[in-house]
């Protein structure tokens, strides 16, 4: 997936860091915001995919189908 917007240093991933860093990739695009997305929800699915807090191991691919699931009305 896209590198970090900011420095995280190894093993400085978090619960906090990760949001960060899935709000920062869906409004990459500029087409949506926060808003539209249930960022918990992503989060959470994302964490058992990486096993992990740091999200960047995830395939792009992966993870936009993740984000789509997750796309409010």
């Amino acid at each position: 997936m896209q590198e970090m917007p900011v420095a995280c240093p190894p093993g400085a991933w978090s619960r906090e860091v990760a949001t960060a860093y899935v709000v920062a990739a869906l409004e990459t695009k500029g087409s949506a915001s926060r808003d539209d997305f249930d960022v918990e929800s992503i989060v959470d699915v994302s964490r058992v995919v990486a096993d992990s807090w740091d999200f960047t191991t995830i395939d792009d691919e992966i993870f936009w189908r993740i984000a789509s699931r997750f796309l409010r009305d």
